[in-house]
């Protein structure tokens, strides 16, 4: 299965997987009388996925190629268009990117930053400039769902007529997290993770991955490959992961004094990325574990952790495990969308199974 990984689309194109989108995207790049190549071609675009999955990597993939002069259905990565994109100095080329913001009082989908309405004051100012290099000029705009109202407000014109020359891509987690308004002017491309065996090869032949670092993380990355990539360079990242499932692990022993010191410590010393992560880890971890009760551990995610999670398989019971699955996915929720944050991780660490669920 890994040998056929790049197909004949994603070989061509700088993009590990997502080869449904790619052939997709290669049909509008098709020759064709200027006239046809302008109805395939759609003024605007939403890449939408869950985190890391690729939309931006498959966007400026499909930028490059739109920027290309050379090539039909792809870009061809050596031209001086190309070479400018790859250095990240095109000057039709435009990436923004949600603005950092020091509130820390924020609520959680915008602790990286937001798209403001300066952003698209300037954006709208570019849109209507000509081209420098070639026939187009393609903006980039990524996590919409961390846009202000005035931002979003402010580009609608843009993206319902804008210039002939011009096209727009975006990106977003959740079509929820986007105006109806923004969604109705987009061409939607939804992303879907990729297979286990795609996150394997692509790690070991993109980013010379040993082959347990390949199978561990491909494991756990859900198919977000950019999730694995950012964990095979980053050690800290790692490390995290070990803590989180370490403070689970004693946890599961502690008594209440201490689950209310640990999620008031949560709540305090720990921003909202750090908590996002707590809570992908131990739901890995029971899910986990349910698996394992459920003689299907060939499934786990945490291999690496074989014996501790035979351990909870053993001593949990399976109905306490199932029910702490659903908690997780609601706290996520609260999180999401409440500011009273230390509440919710109140219940997260009161709700976590104990002693008294062990079997008897």
């Amino acid at each position: 299965m890994t040998t056929a990984i790049l197909s004949s689309a994603a070989s061509c194109w700088p993009v590990f997987g997502h080869d449904w989108a790619i052939q997709r995207l290669k049909r509008t790049l098709q020759p064709g009388s200027g006239d046809e190549r302008a109805v395939r071609l759609s003024h605007a675009y939403l890449f939408l996925g869950a985190a890391q999955v690729g939309k931006s990597t498959v966007a400026k993939a499909f930028a490059m190629a739109l920027l290309c002069p050379h090539g039909n259905e792809a870009p061809c990565q050596t031209c001086r268009s190309c070479r400018l994109f790859v250095q990240a100095s095109h000057p039709d080329f435009r990436f923004v990117q949600p603005l950092a913001r020091s509130d820390k009082e924020l609520i959680v989908d915008r602790q990286r930053g937001e798209l403001r309405g300066e952003q698209a004051e300037g954006l709208i100012r570019d849109v209507a400039l000509k081209p420098m290099e070639g026939r187009r000029k393609v903006f980039l705009i990524q996590d919409m769902q961390h846009a202000n109202t005035t931002f979003a407000n402010k580009i609608l014109k843009t993206l319902e007529e804008p210039p002939s020359h011009a096209v727009l891509l975006l990106t977003a987690c959740h079509r929820a997290e986007v105006l109806p308004t923004i969604l109705s002017r987009c061409q939607i491309m939804e992303l879907r993770p990729l297979d286990y065996a795609e996150v394997v090869h692509a790690l070991q032949a993109g980013w010379q991955a040993s082959a347990a670092d390949a199978d561990l993380l491909a494991r756990l990355s859900g198919g977000r490959l950019g999730w694995a990539v950012d964990q095979l360079h980053n050690p800290s990242r790692r490390a995290e992961r070990k803590t989180h499932l370490e403070a689970l692990w004693r946890l599961t022993n502690a008594d209440r004094l201490e689950r209310i010191d640990f999620a008031r410590a949560l709540a305090t010393d720990c921003d909202t990325q750090a908590r996002f992560s707590l809570l992908e880890t131990w739901t890995s971890w029971w899910r986990d574990v349910l698996l394992a009760q459920s003689d299907s551990s060939e499934a786990c995610s945490n291999v690496d952790c074989q014996e501790q999670i035979a351990q909870h398989a053993r001593i949990f019971r399976r109905k306490a495990v199932f029910a702490y699955l659903g908690t997780l996915k609601q706290i996520e929720g609260y999180l999401r969308h409440t500011v009273n944050t230390r509440l919710a991780l109140d219940v997260l660490l009161l709700k976590l199974p104990s002693s008294k669920d062990r079997h008897s």
